[in-house]
């Protein structure tokens, strides 16, 4: 008897050795055929199962979670959702994560390992930590000064605190609610047909995402090019810029849309935005040292994260002359994000310094301890600094008394410029009406905003299309949202 006691217990021993065996095999060896099987669906379960961490604007979340006690148990809510869509993106059980919702997803689904100090017991025993929230750098009254400014029309907004690449504002019109693709029903599936199908392409974020000829905003690229290279040297000498200007190499003429262009310093042709002068100054610079200023700028940089990534601005260094001299008013392949030209105007305003633009001051714990911190962000010098005292001066003349007058605020000094940019096959799209700008108010040591506005339907008559008529006051009144009473 003794002798089949002892070989039962063998026999359980080796069964129970045989488990363990299977068991490592499952968990340890086969855990990510498993893991990664479509049919497996206790990582989506786990995903939604807590609430998700909040994106903050001004101290305040702008997104939340319901409770639909379904399998899927909780789906994303957003508080004013076309007006922060450009921002916060959106997080669909269908479709997946967006902009701030994908570049910090880690932080808000509770999966980056700095939310727990033992991530291998977490791992072991497949639990998460709370998400954390992602504090925004945006003033929350310039983004509904900008949103409310562009209303029903087409178009972008941007703005930065130019001392330190602060993105106070993110405005793309049309918008939509990001709160339509949260679930996983049928009528989220409706909603996302309906988006994409929209030909006015509402998910496109034309801030960060959609680049633009900047038309004539890029002189102030291409001032600064021509004084930093000594091509001018004195901005109230006569220039050689005869009317009409005949493109070098080809019998293309290029003319103004107003007078008094013929020879004009750089001054006067800065305040009245002459094509002919600023055409022969970029190709009197130089291809070399254009391209070369437009970069420091930030112009053909393919790396800009915000921390989701930026469509990049571009400018064409393997141009001819003719089209450099194109290129040197916005035309041609120049083209640029509203995000770069506000950068452009944030240079002119910080001493020639370009400061990487960013959006997430800080990510947070569940119970508020800071996770991370944006820190110290790069800095380039775009152009001298002496340079930029003098652009200063000249955009101070556009919106004192020249073309941008729209975007004076009384007490505060207000630099801008304007642009209306041809496009289409042809040019005979309706053209792009730009502004540019930056505002210092009457108590600061220094400019606090940089602003760029684009509208791209900005009227049905193409003779009435104006950056100082239409996108001037939409920066003025982002400007005036920032600076305060």
């Amino acid at each position: 008897m003794t002798r089949y006691v002892r070989h039962a217990a063998v026999f359980c021993a080796l069964l129970l050795v045989a488990l363990l065996a299977n068991a490592a095999r499952v968990q340890v060896f086969r855990s990510g055929s498993y893991d990664d099987n479509p049919a497996n669906r206790r990582d989506t379960i786990a995903r939604y199962a807590e609430p998700r961490g909040d994106i903050l604007v001004g101290g305040r979340p702008v997104t939340g979670s319901t409770d639909t006690r379904e399998q899927l148990r909780y789906e994303r809510t957003y508080d004013n959702g076309p007006l922060y869509a450009p921002v916060t993106g959106f997080s669909s059980q269908v479709y997946g994560t967006t902009l701030l919702e994908h570049a910090e997803d880690g932080v808000l689904a509770g999966t980056d390992p700095m939310l727990t100090p033992f991530p291998l017991w977490n791992e072991l025993a497949r639990s998460r930590p709370a998400g954390g929230d992602v504090v925004t750098t945006l003033d929350d009254a310039a983004q509904r000064a900008a949103y409310e400014g562009l209303g029903p029309r087409k178009g972008a907004v941007a703005a930065v605190e130019p001392a330190t690449g602060r993105i106070l504002a993110l405005v793309s019109t049309p918008s939509y609610d990001p709160a339509v693709l949260s679930g996983n029903g049928l009528a989220v599936k409706e909603a996302w047909a309906r988006l994409n199908g929209d030909r006015e392409r509402p998910m496109l974020n034309r801030a960060v995402r959609q680049t633009y000829p900047p038309g004539s905003t890029f002189k102030v690229v291409t001032a600064a090019a021509a004084l930093d290279a000594g091509v001018v040297r004195d901005m109230d000498a006569r220039t050689r810029s005869p009317v009409p200007y005949t493109l070098p190499g080809t019998t293309t003429t290029l003319t103004n849309e107003v007078d008094g262009c013929e020879n004009a310093s750089l001054r006067d042709a800065f305040e009245w935005s002459c094509n002919t002068v600023f055409a022969k100054l970029g190709v009197d610079t130089g291809v070399a040292d254009m391209a070369a200023t437009a970069e420091a700028f930030g112009f053909n940089d393919t790396q800009v994260r915000i921390p989701f990534a930026v469509a990049q601005s571009t400018f064409d260094s393997t141009v001819d002359r003719a089209q450099l001299a194109l290129s040197a008013i916005g035309q041609y392949n120049t083209r640029a994000t509203p995000l770069q030209m506000a950068m452009v105007a944030a240079a002119v305003a910080n001493n020639g310094q370009v400061r990487a633009p960013y959006l997430v001051e800080r990510t947070t714990a569940d119970d508020g301890d800071t996770l991370d911190t944006a820190g110290p962000r790069p800095v380039r010098q775009a152009m001298h600094p002496v340079t930029a005292t003098r652009l200063r001066e000249l955009m101070r003349a556009v919106v004192e008394q020249g073309t941008g007058r729209n975007a004076a605020i009384p007490g505060a000094v207000v630099g801008g410029k304007t642009g209306t940019a041809q496009h289409g096959v042809g040019n005979a799209g309706t053209p792009y009406a730009w502004f540019v700008s930056w505002a210092q108010g009457e108590d600061d040591v220094e400019p606090k905003v940089a602003v760029a506005v684009v509208v791209e339907d900005a009227a049905t008559d193409r003779g009435r299309v104006t950056g100082g008529g239409v996108a001037a006051p939409i920066a003025r009144s982002v400007m005036e949202a920032v600076l305060g009473p």
